[in-house]
């Protein structure tokens, strides 16, 4: 007995197919193994345009749930090698799955994760070919992000650029703009530490020579100051004036009571010192009578 010509195509894969025949269900298109048992239903459905015999379509195949190779006209909206920012759809012990645009999500394994992206999350992700053929998404974005990158050349000091977070190293995160610019944020710089996927606007802090960006999630200094010394005085007035917080505290303490750092809270209470609007005595914060 001849033996069964093996498949030359798989699941999670797109190829372009010839129609061999239609039916009632749709169009059955040539799998090239020489038998047409094996022609693979291209259902009405999943048809995005009608199609007749002859016809060579794009599709993207997949797994129906009796197992069967199915094709949708519905493909990934990106190419291999491209990036582009996918929302998660499912989640698994072994990894992920996004939607790219196909009839299918495709998977993301853990090896490629940055973190633990739950559902409904959106991130940047790469898409490429796996060692057993399948389309598949990985985090890891770095090489491709250089390559896509845009010299911020026309950005200055104070500027606002507004992005997602692709990456972090032990130094802070990279974010990567709408405009295509680079952005590193040091860990100093991050005044919370925004999930990777999540859009977040920085404050361009400097312009490095290599054309990518350095930035800040904090306030400037004088804004943050104002920010600052109203945090202050709204828990004095709560208090009926006074509180047992000073610059003598611990930085653990202002931490935990206003969030802020030490030395910022130190210049907002030495600012509104020299207001005449609070004064100091043995380690607590007095209200001044207007």
């Amino acid at each position: 007995m001849e033996e069964k010509k093996k498949r030359k195509y798989g699941p999670s894969t797109v190829a372009t197919l010839k129609v061999a025949r239609l039916g009632e269900m749709g169009a059955f298109l040539d799998a090239e193994t020489g038998d047409t048992s094996d022609d693979i239903l291209l259902h009405k459905t999943q048809q995005t345009a009608p199609v007749k015999v002859g016809d060579e379509v794009e599709v993207f195949l997949y797994l129906d749930p009796k197992r069967r190779l199915t094709a949708s006209m519905r493909v990934p909206h990106m190419k291999e090698g491209q990036i582009a920012r996918v929302k998660v759809i499912n989640v698994s012990r072994d990894g992920a799955f996004v939607d790219v645009g196909a009839e299918r999500g495709i998977f993301m394994p853990y090896a490629g994760m940055r973190g633990r992206p739950q559902i409904g999350e959106v991130v940047w992700a790469e898409l490429y070919t796996d060692k057993s053929g399948r389309l598949a998404v990985t985090m890891e974005v770095e090489d491709a992000m250089r390559r896509a990158s845009q010299r911020a050349d026309k950005v200055k000091v104070g500027d606002q650029v507004t992005g997602a977070i692709y990456n972090y190293t032990d130094s802070g995160a990279f974010l990567f703009s709408d405009e295509h610019y680079i952005v590193f944020i040091d860990n100093k710089e991050l005044k919370v530490r925004p999930k990777v996927g999540e859009i977040v606007t920085a404050r361009v802090t400097y312009v490095r020579p290599d054309g990518r960006l350095n930035a800040s999630l904090r306030e400037a200094k004088e804004k943050a100051l104002v920010a600052d010394s109203a945090r202050i005085l709204a828990l004095l007035e709560s208090r009926k004036g006074q509180m047992p917080y000073s610059d003598e505290s611990s930085p653990e303490v202002i931490r935990d009571k206003f969030q802020i750092s030490k030395a910022a809270f130190k210049r907002a209470l030495g600012h509104l010192i020299r207001e005449g609007m609070v004064e100091e005595r043995e380690g607590w914060t007095y209200l001044k009578e207007k």
